[in-house]
């Protein structure tokens, strides 16, 4: 078997990385950015920030702040207008996953013309273009967007998100620079975590793990589980690790995919609008249980990694049970709500939503077999 392994052409770590920003642009020749992000991130003095390193080394920019979370189809199409109309020659992407996700799929469409019809781009397109470079630049701790080569788009039209997997969309530089996080709000904090952490586990059981994969999801599953209650707090050394913890994760899952858990939060995003990091936090442990028999020994090295003690001497039903614990425990902490009818998921919608995230794409990658019925019955008793 061949694994395939694909990550950025060069990262940057650290407080102040984003004055790296303005050199990368001129040292690769170009000569206009497309700045993606949003109108909150400009509101509060978070995106000006690159806009001053940019204006500083004078770069020419426009600023193209129409992204919303969970981005559409419309988001991305407007973005593309946006990019052509400020002949510019790069894009650099400021935010969370949404923001990232919208300057991927503007990048892929610019260089790939066939693919202007955005829901093309589903799955696993034909692309042959590499997209616009980008420059990613989190501002968030969750995501990974700016080390993957995924990106998921909202069909508001017909209720229902899409991911979009492409070797051709990762951005070319990241820059992850914990002072960008520093303004994030408790709930966007822990929520992004969840996130990050999801990832991890997801891309450490995922069928698609290998040795290499394994190596960077169990680190990346410590370093949260230790960081994500003081970076809650507001302490800057959580910060710099989930920073940190949530790339590493990303290096993973990109490569090897992920499992029910996201199928299940994409439709909690299309149809409430859900932050995605809140629907895989509950999502999380009640899929962890259900796969459990299906793991090996996997979970015994979650539980570890998440600070669990004894767990050499543990059975395979104890030690499946303490990461399932731990992980909930964590989740408790930071003040996610526990079940889906505190996100507002109606009993008569489950129909919908266990056929839509069976056919998510992620389904593909879940280690235990599964079925609409069984997602149906996940779904049930986490209301």
């Amino acid at each position: 078997m061949v694994n395939r392994f694909i990550l950025n052409e060069t990262s940057y770590f650290g407080a102040g990385a984003i004055s790296v920003i303005a050199d990368e642009v001129r040292n690769r020749g170009f000569k206009k950015v497309l700045v993606v992000t949003d109108k909150s991130l400009m509101q509060f003095k978070v995106a000006t920030k690159v806009l001053k390193v940019l204006d500083d080394a004078k770069i020419a920019y426009q600023v193209f702040d129409e992204v919303k979370p969970n981005p559409t189809i419309e988001n991305i199409q407007n973005g593309v207008a946006a990019y052509k109309a400020a002949g510019a020659d790069c894009l650099v992407a400021i935010g969370g996953g949404s923001a990232m996700d919208t300057a991927k799929g503007i990048g892929i469409i610019i260089k790939n013309p066939d693919f202007a019809d955005v829901r093309s781009l589903e799955g696993t397109a034909p692309t042959k273009n590499k997209c616009v470079d980008i420059i990613a630049v989190p501002t968030t701790a969750g995501t990974a967007a700016e080390v993957t080569i995924n990106y998921v788009v909202t069909d508001v039209e017909n209720k229902r998100k899409f991911v979009c997997v492409d070797p051709h969309d990762i951005p070319v530089v990241a820059v992850i620079d914990a002072d960008m996080m520093s303004s994030m709000p408790k709930g966007l904090t822990a929520a992004t975590g969840m996130d990050a952490l999801t990832h991890a586990i997801e891309g450490y059981i995922t069928k698609g793990a290998w040795e290499m994969s394994d190596m960077v999801e169990l680190k990346a599953i410590e370093i949260i589980s230790r960081s994500l209650r003081s970076a809650v707090a507001g302490e800057p050394e959580g910060r710099e690790g989930m920073a940190l913890g949530q790339y590493i994760a990303g290096m993973g899952f990109s490569n090897v995919g992920l499992g029910i858990v996201h199928s299940m939060a994409h439709p909690l995003g299309a149809v409430y609008d859900t932050p995605h990091g809140v629907a895989n936090a509950i999502i999380l442990p009640t899929v962890m249980e259900y796969n459990a028999e299906y793991t090996g020994e996997k979970y015994r090295d979650i539980a570890k990694a998440m600070g669990v003690e004894g767990t050499e001497s543990m059975t395979p039903e104890q030690y499946r049970k303490a990461a399932v614990d731990a992980v909930r425990k964590l989740s408790t902490d930071v003040n996610i709500p526990k079940t889906l009818t505190e996100v507002g998921v109606k009993r008569e919608d489950l129909d919908f939503l266990s056929e839509s995230a069976f056919k998510d794409v992620c389904t593909g990658g879940n280690p235990r077999p599964t079925s609409v019925d069984e997602i149906k019955k996940l779904y049930e008793s986490m209301l």
